[in-house]
């Protein structure tokens, strides 16, 4: 597994995972997810850490990458392998991922600018559409 070559999240997820999603679960407050996706021309895997909002039963994450103009790689990673596995807390699990169509991502939108304010800033920062990705599970949950 390949950590994201930002430090600091290289560290987070680090955490996250040595904890079993009992450390480093949230960043300044807005929950954290650990996403683990396939690389489109290495095959690798690869993890990073994401904020995410819900939307019923599946969680939604944004491609912000801060509001630069180009997509975060781990986005352009997820379009052409959809099937990714996350860490929400102690549960891990395999999810598909799908880009928001904008009547859709206009509506969850308003529930993303609540859990994590500055995406707002991030979108008027960018031409870019800044994509959101719903992630939903594809195995039952354990009982």
């Amino acid at each position: 597994m390949v950590l994201s070559p930002e430090g600091w999240v290289a560290e987070q997820a680090r955490r996250y995972e040595e904890s079993g999603g009992t450390e480093a679960t949230d960043m300044n407050g807005s929950p954290c997810l650990l996403l683990d996706y396939k690389g489109r021309r290495s095959g690798v895997w690869r993890r990073t850490v994401l904020i995410y909002g819900r939307d019923g039963e599946d969680y939604l994450i944004v491609a912000s990458k801060g509001g630069a103009d180009e997509h975060p790689a781990w986005y352009l990673n997820i379009r052409e392998n959809p099937e990714v596995r996350v860490r929400v807390g102690t549960e891990r699990f395999t999810a598909h991922a799908d880009t928001l169509p904008a009547e859709e991502k206009a509506r969850v939108w308003p529930h993303l600018l609540e859990v994590y304010p500055p995406y707002e800033e991030y979108r008027r920062k960018t031409s870019r559409e800044i994509p959101v990705v719903r992630l939903t599970r594809m195995d039952a949950p354990a009982s």
